[in-house]
């Protein structure tokens, strides 16, 4: 079977499935767009947008990425010359939805490790408008180095070396600034992003015009991103669709029909961003605050609260959790019973979206391993379920119990059996899983003095880790019976299983 590229696209005209293609002339179309990270929901949402655009003719760009991470990819971009095909399907409005694109968005990939000079490069292209970025909530943080090595190591210092690199090259003008859209789950990523930036330019002692050129020329956009992306489906259902799509794509993507993108801009922004009127799941308003909490809280908050005890109590995928009678009930009420009251947004709208949310999970198209829910868990139950913990606090005044037990399972699954060569792995009924958290060496040592039958150092445990406000950014012991609702629950966990106490917890 050949593979995806530019060269057969004449013959699969002919497709058992209705394939977009890309026209000639998009391959033709200068590069607009510097992007970080290779990831699949970058793919599947913003260059969604930009080769949707493209071809309806109106952005007219395209996207040079930049893989940061040592993992494998980039050599699949290389060989396919950016071509990958976009499968969505879900329901929308009540009807089945089904799409076949071949995304032609993106015209090249570097590797910050190998390639640095060419990538800095394009900060001398003054066609070059807007950065995109997804490198993980751990992406958007403070790390102390000289970005004048190659690369630096941070995305942080990467962007800001070239920032300020394009600074240097057009001597600060007006018309080089540049567009920054951080999709990086994180609240208030645009403005995160460029007080980092400054904290670097400060520490690398970078001219004071560089910064004014920041501040007058260049504009950090906070940014939501929300559409479910698994990625490629599990080897049967690919190799089947591959057999109808006609050729090979190492590459390829799911994902669902519902699709958000919304950045807090101005005109500006609209003017350079001018995809945005290329599709209504894209929005840009002055104020994306509501956006941002209905989905963080209520799709993600959901997710993580709910992905240790999916995995420990035995499924694999979300669908599996959606067909499972107690952990449909438990993501269904937890959602409904304890996130939408929490959650600062009209509650009516949050309600509705809770609906979307729950029709969205169980979208029988999209297979979502649970598994990859878990990267770096604990920095997701930081951002998208400890203020909403809080927020139940101040309107109820007590421990809220699902939330305690989705929270109880999410340190069960940071137990780490054993550690291999830097790797923490941890083992749900004799099968080992990977533990891919920055916090995997902490729990490690956390957990060894816990024993299971004993409440008490079970609790000593739980209080030490809610205690830790590097976590959490508070002690969350303060909130009245929370350390004791978890405690309780890690405990019968323990001793019970899984499974047990979910369904003895579960009505």
């Amino acid at each position: 079977m050949k593979q995806l590229n530019k060269a057969i696209l004449p013959s699969l005209q002919n497709s058992r499935l209705p394939l977009v293609f890309p026209e000639e002339k998009i391959f033709q179309l200068p590069e607009k767009v510097l992007q970080f990270g290779t990831g699949v929901l970058l793919r599947g949402l913003p260059d969604y947008f930009i080769d949707k655009a493209n071809r309806q003719g109106i952005f007219n760009g395209r996207i040079v990425m930049v893989k940061s991470t040592d993992s494998p990819g980039a050599d699949a971009f290389t060989s396919q010359g950016g071509l990958y095909t976009q499968v969505v399907r879900g329901m929308e409005k009540g009807r089945q939805v089904e799409e076949y694109i071949i995304n032609s968005s993106i015209s090249r990939t570097f590797s910050a490790q190998t390639e640095w000079p060419q990538i800095l490069s394009y900060a001398h292209s003054p066609e070059m408008q807007v950065i995109l970025s997804n490198t993980t909530e751990v992406g958007i943080q403070f790390t102390a180095e000289d970005i004048r090595q190659s690369p630096p190591q941070s995305f942080p210092g990467k962007l800001t070396a070239f920032l300020y690199e394009r600074y240097q090259f057009f001597g600060g003008s007006p018309e080089s600034g540049l567009v920054i859209v951080p999709c990086e789950l994180v609240v208030d990523n645009g403005n995160k992003l460029k007080e980092i930036v400054g904290k670097l330019a400060t520490l690398n002692q970078l001219e004071e015009g560089f910064m004014e050129w920041i501040h007058a020329h260049t504009t950090f956009c906070n940014s939501l991103v929300d559409r479910i992306v698994p990625g490629k489906p599990e080897e049967k259902a690919a190799a089947q669709l591959l057999q109808e799509l006609g050729y090979q794509d190492e590459l390829l993507i799911m994902s669902e029909v519902y699709r958000l993108w919304a950045i807090q801009g101005d005109e500006r922004v609209k003017e350079v961003l001018s995809f945005y009127k290329a599709d209504p799941g894209m929005i840009i308003e002055a104020d994306i605050t509501p956006y941002r909490e209905r989905k963080l809280r209520l799709l993600n908050g959901t997710h993580t609260i709910s992905v240790g005890l999916g995995y420990l109590y035995g499924l694999d995928t979300v669908g599996e959790c959606m067909n499972d009678t107690y952990l449909s009930r438990f993501i269904s009420q937890v959602m409904q019973q304890e996130i939408v009251p929490a959650v600062p947004v009209d509650e009516k709208s949050a309600r509705i979206f809770a609906d979307e949310v729950l029709d969205r999970f169980r979208n029988p198209f999209i297979v979502h391993p649970l598994i990859n829910i878990t990267l770096q868990y604990t920095s997701k139950m930081n951002m998208r379920n400890v203020q909403t913990i809080v927020n139940y606090y101040q309107k109820f005044n007590q421990a809220p119990a699902l939330i305690s037990l989705g929270f109880a399972a999410y340190l069960l699954f940071m137990k780490a059996v054993k550690q291999e060569n830097g790797k923490y792995i941890g083992e749900r009924k004799g099968v080992p899983y990977p533990i891919q958290d920055d916090k995997a060496a902490y729990f490690f040592e956390a957990w060894q003095p816990v024993q299971s039958q004993d409440a008490s150092s079970v609790s000593e445990f739980v209080s030490k880790v809610l205690a830790d406000i590097t976590l959490w950014g508070t002690n969350l012991n303060e909130l009245p019976g929370f350390r004791q609702a978890i405690a309780e629950k890690l405990l019968a966990i323990l001793n019970e299983g899984v499974k047990e106490v979910v369904q003895e917890q579960i009505q």
